[in-house]
């Protein structure tokens, strides 16, 4: 019998799987877990989003939507982003809806990159970026951002710019970060625009977080380098809409147009009552988020006490909803063996910091996406595993 496998793209067999979500179906396993692992919102979607999506199914808005997505959650993303933001994108030729974010990062690469095309990542980060450029035919080269403050400076990328020249086609760049919290100001991206500017690099920005912004104004590249940056943005955080699967990028009228060919031919559209129900979050949805946005704040500060006090050096988070911890001297500095160490005898789960790439040796992520009462237990029980393990030294 002929092994059809190994006849396939051979880059993916160096792609690897989301090991975030694959750690997580393991300790689910694990009866009484508490899991500081996938960052997902524990709150329900708002009521009046899931009544706006029952209407429309009522209505029968289950047929084939616009490709590039409904005329009215196009003009409400269009109006959201000029009345928070201050970006201006004309919704019928500048806006695609796509299928959460992470299919919209995945379209746009796909359609920026040729073979053998440079894209910068800096790390640590969520690791979709690299296997994306992987398989869409280009190299991802990881920056190490962890010696200076989880931050891409204009002499990091500097370096690498030149190390590369011309073969770097584009930047990842998310804000406020996955997985260290860490937000840009305006100044340190406009530092980095003048060093991309009328260069053919693009700017990919992941924005998903940008509503969970605690300690500072909105800050984007978008701002100052929109004729080059690709915005990527979505309702699963803000408006805890994880599994509904809607996001939109914004980008100039040309460039998204070829991008729209990669997104049409992968998912077609998106479902119109889904759309339905994200025109209602983005026209009327402030509200829930502002109070979920209190609720994170509160983890935050108590999650980041809490840590502090059993001796992690942990950044301190401006946004998202996920702490980076660099490990403690008393316990397992191996990150990869420590958060199984942790889940069997501490019964908490949480992410390795290698996970996210260079720089994220020797940290653990804690998601504090979910409830207080959950974080308390789950601080008790790691505080009672790191007394133990000082005790065997």
């Amino acid at each position: 019998m002929t092994d059809m496998s190994k006849h396939m793209r051979k880059v993916l067999s160096d792609v690897p799987t989301l090991k975030v979500f694959d750690f997580s179906q393991y300790v689910s396993k694990i009866p009484g877990i508490i899991k500081f692992t996938i960052g997902e919102p524990d709150f329900d979607t708002p009521a009046d989003v899931k009544e706006a999506a029952i209407k429309s199914i009522e209505n029968n808005r289950t047929h084939y939507a616009p490709q590039r997505g409904t005329t009215g959650l196009l003009t409400a993303i269009a109006d959201t982003l000029a009345k928070k933001y201050g970006l201006h994108y004309d919704p019928k030729t500048e806006i695609l809806v796509t299928n959460g974010v992470t299919e919209g990062i995945y379209s746009a690469l796909t359609a920026i990159i040729n073979p053998g095309d440079v894209v910068l990542v800096p790390t640590p980060t969520f690791s979709i970026y690299s296997p994306d450029v992987m398989i869409a035919g280009g190299v991802p080269v990881e920056v190490d951002t962890s010696a200076t403050n989880f931050k891409l400076t204009p002499e990091l990328l500097h370096k690498y710019l030149t190390k590369y020249g011309d073969r770097v086609k584009g930047l990842i760049l998310v804000n406020p970060s996955n997985p260290t919290g860490i937000a840009y100001r305006q100044d340190e991206i406009n530092e980095l625009a003048e060093l991309l500017k009328n260069k053919p690099i693009f700017t990919i920005c992941d924005e998903i977080y940008s509503e969970l912004n605690y300690d500072g104004e909105y800050s984007s590249m978008a701002k100052v380098l929109p004729e080059q940056t690709i915005l990527a943005n979505g309702l699963s955080k803000s408006y805890a809409m994880t599994g509904w699967r809607i996001g939109y990028l914004c980008a100039p009228a040309k460039v998204t147009s070829l991008i729209f060919k990669v997104h049409a031919f992968a998912v077609t559209d998106i479902a119109t009552f889904v759309q339905d129900a994200a025109e209602a979050a983005l026209r009327d949805g402030d509200k829930a988020t502002r109070q979920m946005d209190q609720q994170y704040i509160k983890r935050r500060d108590y999650m980041y006490r809490r840590l502090t006090e059993m001796g992690f050096d942990c950044t301190q988070p401006m946004g998202a909803f996920y702490i980076f911890a660099k490990i403690p001297p008393f316990l397992n500095q191996d990150d990869n063996e420590l958060i199984y160490q942790l889940a069997n005898e501490a019964k908490v789960a949480v992410t390795a910091g290698s996970n996210f790439g260079r720089g994220g040796e020797g940290y653990l992520r804690f998601s504090y996406a979910t409830s207080l009462e959950q974080i308390k237990e789950g601080m008790d029980r790691l505080a009672r595993f790191c007394e133990q393990a000082k005790n065997k030294k």
